[in-house]
């Protein structure tokens, strides 16, 4: 079998090359793959990709495809001694594989602009190639790899300590393919035989395997090996290139940990990074790295400097930028207006004695003062400053809505610091990911947070709240919140200062969205973004000094601080919002004479449940509440109404927005009626979805309308009734996604503009109705179909309290499947186990939906409760659903979703 018949490699691609050899050295024999003939004309710069260890070239054969179709040249190496390149027993050095790297492209004739790509020790090399030539280099690319070890040899990932343990050394490396096939089972799915076949073809024997011994041995453990000084050099190197530079990382790798892209990040501030979620070590055989890398170099690199596309009419313009967001009006040029910073609020309000945060809890209510909290954060600004947090370093917020973690963020903003937010709402696994992907420098936590950090190794120097003690000690805290106050009180006595403010276009926060489409993403706000969320819920609502409100919703914890108002907690867990009762929910609108409630629809549900138990005295209380909202996940205005009655005097409102700009649109159950009436009267576009209202000031709406396959393209519109993905732009949009330079970059073809991953339509007065999940539309032989129309007409079912629709089948030929969780007051097999619905309920159902949305219902089907994501305990998970209606459809085990 000859090289151009191994799976995915182009006739034509193979060649073999002979260097001539020196006064000093014999001539050499490479192997590379090199695309050039699939060109078909002159290309706009090379990729001169260099694999690692126990790969070859192999490795980049969708690079190759990808890098044709974009006119790009790809020179894939196989590192002397490895692949198909020749063997001749000598051992090589990575200074030696540098220098004879550069004799290849000098003998190729390789000019500029070139583009270094590199994985696993290829990264070391081709960065080595990068350093001796920046006359030709253009930019950088690589994948898991490190170019940094401490002088410990513990710090070896383990893997490679095993291979190079001089017992197991030979046999695992050479004599067998251990070392070999233990490589290739680090991808993340089973590699097809063929692919696998391919990989292991050079190195049948013992003698074809020598130099992946020696690259094992050539790992430089402490700075006595041979090749440390090597490695130190191009660790130097390496940061001082300024070229434009793409970081993509497989965080399930046992071989090279997060540390080793942090220091990356550090060498390369101006890298784009991206984090492949779920994929590890052998990344081009995990990801789209082919796909990544093209789309990188048509922004970083492109073919014309013509720049990007502006628009100044406040329609969005299509566009390949992944940068900056442009303003609110989608004019990039307009001036920013004067920021009023969160932090502002404590000198504008720092002399008042009035409560401005209130905990309650069964140990008690935890109170501060405006003065008193504008102390605390200045002192502990100091005390953090002192302890060697910089403005730029990243700090998790572990902490427990209430005074604590409102002390830490606002110290945070004054000193520069970025402040990660991850809560628990996230799960345990959901929340590791999150904070080894966000990699802070500094975590500040509860005691259960320092633990998790012990025990699941989350990242960041630890401080614990309060004083340290012995058991914060054991795990890893250096100090505590109340020890930093204090240290700061006496920094400011002997007339210590506070650096100067950070930058408006700083930024300032990532928050985490909740995880329920796929894993949660980072989103990064600058403080002006953070400052114009809260100007437009001030706007929105009229809220501000001298209101207070009760938060029962994780992400508005800290609202209340930045308007000026006062921000009560209720006895709840903040971050499982179900957990709040009706008599907690009056306790927290007492402690303040509160006027305003904040939750989710999930905590609302609760309240409903639990509102039985409220006396005279908490109904006297909620009857002073004149605003709540439901924010987070969809509400039933039917709900919204329920709840109304037990705030009787509150306007009742729903806002819709996403972690990436909150708010976006509001409605209240005024409007929501008002919506119902025009669907009635057959309004153009009323109807087919939820109704969410009108944009809120500031912010503006766009469609992307669907084309028959359920993909959403062409040109943006306003124009009522057409559904497509529903596109978004406000002064409160996030800056970036954080490490998924990919995710960014594919939602940024319309400048300034936040692709949402909803589907929805607009009607004739300018509201916005939201119909799914683009993720979840349903492909049937009729065309697309959106579930929530469907879920409505399901859910008005006497009985019924939630439903799913979904998809089952092939892609264009699916059918529509209701899924219910019905209610156990009403029907009697509520909370059995998962089966299809009873002939007349399902036959109720299929007419109800035929009746609303003119579809045919395939089959019916209940469960004891709808898979919901855990930060909201609301949103309903369809993609679970639809694999699990799928499997038992099938005839299998109908076991619970």
């Amino acid at each position: 079998m000859s090289i151009s018949d191994l799976r995915g490699i182009a006739p034509g691609w193979s060649r073999h090359i002979t260097v001539p050899g020196t006064a000093a050295t014999s001539p050499v024999t490479w192997h590379v793959l090199d695309n050039i003939a699939d060109l078909g004309g002159p290309a706009r710069g090379t990729l001169l990709a260099v694999h690692g260890n126990p790969t070859w070239s192999y490795l980049w054969r969708e690079l190759l495809t990808a890098g044709a179709g974009a006119g790009w040249r790809v020179v894939a190496v196989d590192q002397l001694g490895m692949g198909w390149s020749q063997r001749d027993g000598r051992m090589r050095r990575l200074a030696d594989r540098v220098s004879e790297l550069g004799a290849l492209t000098d003998h190729l004739g390789l000019g500029g602009p070139v583009v270094t790509v590199g994985h696993d020790w290829g990264g070391v090399v081709s960065l080595g190639w990068a350093t001796r030539h920046p006359d030709l280099l253009a930019g950088v690319v690589l994948t898991n790899t490190a170019i940094h070890h401490d002088h410990e040899a513990s710090t070896i990932p383990a893997l490679l300590r095993l291979a190079g343990h001089p017992v197991i050394h030979r046999w695992a490396t050479r004599s067998t393919r251990t070392f070999l096939r233990a490589t290739l089972a680090l991808a993340q799915r089973p590699l097809p035989e063929e692919v696998t076949g391919a990989y292991l073809a050079p190195y049948a024997k013992a003698r074809d395997r020598h130099a992946i011994a020696d690259f094992v041995a050539d790992i430089p453990a402490d700075p006595r090996h041979p090749s440390h000084d090597a490695l130190t050099t191009i660790a130097a190197g390496t940061a001082a290139l300024t070229v434009p530079a793409l970081l993509l990382w497989g965080p399930r790798d046992p071989v090279f940990a997060e540390r080793y892209l942090r220091d990356l990040r550090a060498r390369l501030p101006q890298a784009d990074v991206h984090r492949f979620e779920g994929a590890g070590h052998l990344l081009p055989e995990d990801a789209d790295v082919a796909g990544t890398v093209v789309r990188w170099l048509a922004e970083r690199l492109p073919a014309t400097s013509t720049g990007p596309t502006e628009t100044g009419t406040g329609a969005p313009t299509r566009h390949t930028a992944a940068g900056n967001n442009a303003a609110a009006d989608g004019s990039a040029d307009a001036a920013p207006p004067r920021l009023r910073r969160l932090t502002a609020v404590l000198d504008e309000r720092g002399q008042d004695a009035e409560p401005a945060v209130l905990a309650l809890s069964r140990a008690g209510t935890e109170t501060v003062t405006w003065q008193e909290l504008a102390t605390r954060v200045r002192h502990l600004a100091l005390g953090l400053a002192d302890l060697g947090v910089r403005p730029g370093q990243r700090v998790s917020l572990l902490i427990t809505p209430g005074v604590d973690l409102t002390t830490a963020l606002f110290a945070c903003l004054r000193l520069g610091a970025v402040a990660v937010l991850a809560d628990q709402g996230l799960g345990l696994r959901g929340m590791s990911r999150a904070l080894r992907g966000a990699g802070p420098q500094w975590l500040i936590g509860v005691d259960r947070a320092l633990t998790g950090a012990r025990l699941l190794g989350w990242p960041g120097r630890r401080v614990a709240t309060g004083h340290t003690t012995p058991r914060h000690r054991a795990l890893g805290a250096r100090t505590g919140l109340a020890d930093l106050i204090a240290r700061g009180a006496g920094i400011e006595q002997h007339g210590g200062t506070l650096p100067a403010e950070p930058d408006p276009e700083d930024d300032a926060a990532i928050l985490f969205t909740s995880g329920s489409t796929g894993p949660a993403k980072g989103v990064t706000y600058t403080h002006r973004r953070l400052a114009a969320m809260r100007d437009a819920l001030a706007t929105t609502y009229d809220l501000g000094p001298g209101s207070a409100f009760v938060v029962g919703f994780a992400p508005f914890a800290l609202i209340g601080t930045a308007l000026g108002s006062a921000a009560i907690t209720p006895d709840m867990d903040v971050v499982a919002p179900a957990t709040l009762t009706a008599a907690a929910l009056a306790d927290a609108v007492a402690a303040s004479d509160a006027t305003a409630v904040f939750t989710s629809p999930a905590a609302l549900t609760n309240v409903l449940r639990t509102a039985a138990d409220l006396t005279e005295t908490h109904r006297s209380a909620l009857a002073g509440v004149e605003l709540f909202l439901s924010a987070g996940a969809p509400i039933a205005p039917e709900l919204l109404a329920q709840v109304g009655r037990i705030m009787p005097n509150a306007s009742a409102h729903t806002p819709y927005g996403m972690t990436e700009v909150l708010p976006l649109t509001d409605i209240d159950l005024t409007g929501l009626h008002a919506a119902a009436e025009d669907e009635a009267a057959g309004v153009t576009g009323a109807g087919g979805g939820s109704c969410v209202g009108h944009p809120v000031p500031g912010a503006l709406a766009r469609i992307i309308p669907l084309d028959d396959d359920g993909a959403a393209t062409g040109d943006a519109t306003t124009a009522p009734g057409i559904t497509g993905e529903v596109l978004v732009t406000a002064a409160h949009l996030k800056r970036t996604y954080d490490q998924l330079w990919a995710t960014q970059a594919a939602g940024a073809d319309h400048a300034g503009w936040h692709r949402t991953g909803d589907v929805g339509h607009l009607d004739a007065r300018g509201r916005l109705w939201i119909e799914g999940r683009l993720a979840h539309i349903i492909r049937t032989a009729g065309g697309v179909v959106t579930p929530v129309a469907i879920e409505h007409a399901a859910q008005q079912i006497r009985g019924v309290q939630r439903a799913a629709a979904v998809g089952v089948g092939p892609a264009g030929t699916q059918h529509v499947v209701v899924v219910l969780e019905t209610d156990p007051q009403i029907d009697r097999h509520a909370g059995a186990a998962p089966a299809l619905a009873t002939p007349g309920l399902t036959r109720v159902v299929r007419q109800a939906v035929r009746a609303r949305c003119g579809l045919t219902v395939a089959a019916v089907l209940r469960v004891p409760e709808l898979p919901t994501d855990v930060r909201h305990n609301a949103k309903v998970d369809r993609a679970r659903l639809a694999q699990w209606a799928e499997r038992a459809l099938a005839g299998g085990r109908i076991q619970a979703p």
